[in-house]
């Protein structure tokens, strides 16, 4: 499953340089989570590195966007 940013993200920026993928763009009002780029981090750390840096917990599961562990290998 791809992340997504919620409201909750105070635009900080911190997490675009933590993602190996450059899933994360600043958006209109907020950044974003590019869900075709967003791998979760699998096979480069134990844990989503943007859901590890964010000062707001504003990163979680997309819903939308469902994937398996093979899914998010394959866009490696």
């Amino acid at each position: 499953m791809a992340l997504k940013i919620t409201d909750e993200c105070i635009s900080c920026g911190v997490c675009v340089y933590e993602c190996p993928n450059q899933a994360i763009v600043e958006g209109d009002m907020q950044y974003v989570i590019k869900p075709e780029l967003c791998t979760e981090c699998i096979e480069d750390y134990n844990s989503p590195q943007c859901v590890e840096i964010c000062p707001n917990d504003a990163i979680v599961p997309d819903p939308d966007h469902q994937e398996s562990e093979e899914e998010l290998k394959a866009k490696r």
